[in-house]
């Protein structure tokens, strides 16, 4: 059910790859609540999935940009505020990529460059996206900005490592930019910390299927799908939430609070 929570916004959604991205569904729910929108990603990203399907169903502009590029990123803010009829009201950055992951390599044994490779992707093209924005004053007053992260930039995950280094400094830009955006334009920037969610980019990761279900267990609310994370994100780009900002919020139904559950301790056969 529709309630316009977007009605007028204009927006930019980053990273839709496919139907089981969280940007995917981002982009259908914000559609849904009455939003405009432009999709982008880099190009090599666009021709392995599904982006034109989406843009159909959203009616939605594709402007293809390469989040590490200061250039690109400048176009795409110039000529997204063509495109959609005026400035931008909100924007979800969803990029995350390890080359460390994707090649099996150790966190002990990082390999430097892919490690650099890695934060300028997942992490400085937040805030490379958001000085254009500034610069070019792009994003409109009481906009917002949505990244989404994971737990593991506060806890360690064996498998998820540099990139759990990578969504800290993610986290920490997020404060310190939303912080002067928010001083200069009443622009808000958060992060969302969403459960283990079966996307493209999660099942790359080795253990990922017996972790979705170790965090399923501990959840009280279990883990939170792909759909909901959406529903949040629409909330924090509503102007209902307009005094959030530079913050972390959780959204996995209850992990980051819970110590253990009497579903993992049963497991362990602990009485």
């Amino acid at each position: 059910m529709a309630y316009n929570l977007l009605k007028g916004k204009r927006g930019i959604i980053t990273g839709a790859l496919d139907e089981h991205s969280i940007a995917w569904k981002v982009a259908e729910k914000a559609y849904e609540e009455g939003a405009t929108i432009v999709l982008t990603n880099a190009p090599i990203a666009m021709r392995m999935g599904q982006i034109k399907i989406l843009a159909e169903k959203t009616k939605a502009a594709i402007i293809p940009a390469d989040a590490t590029n200061v250039d690109e990123i400048t176009t795409l803010f110039t000529k997204s505020q063509e495109v959609l009829g005026g400035k931008i009201d909100f924007l979800l950055h969803s990029i995350g990529m390890s080359v460390n992951i994707r090649k099996n390599v150790p966190y002990e044994q990082s390999n430097y460059d892919y490690f650099m490779k890695g934060i300028d992707v997942s992490a400085m093209s937040l805030h490379k996206m958001l000085a254009v924005a500034k610069k070019l004053d792009a994003i409109s007053e009481w906009g917002s900005v949505v990244a989404l992260t994971y737990a593991a930039a506060q806890r360690t995950y064996p498998f998820y490592t540099d990139m759990a280094d990578i969504k800290a400094m993610l986290e920490s830009i997020a404060r310190s930019f939303g912080y002067h955006y928010g001083l200069d334009k009443k622009v808000r920037v958060n992060t969302v910390s969403q459960s283990p969610t079966k996307t493209t980019a999660g099942n790359g990761i080795k253990g990922f299927g017996d972790f979705y279900d170790y965090a399923n267990a501990i959840s009280p609310l279990g883990n939170a799908s792909a759909q909901s994370c959406a529903d949040y994100c629409v909330t924090l780009f509503s102007d209902l939430t307009r005094m959030v900002t530079m913050q972390n919020l959780y959204h996995d139904g209850g992990y980051s609070s819970t110590g253990v559950s009497t579903e993992v301790m049963n497991k362990l056969g602990v009485e």
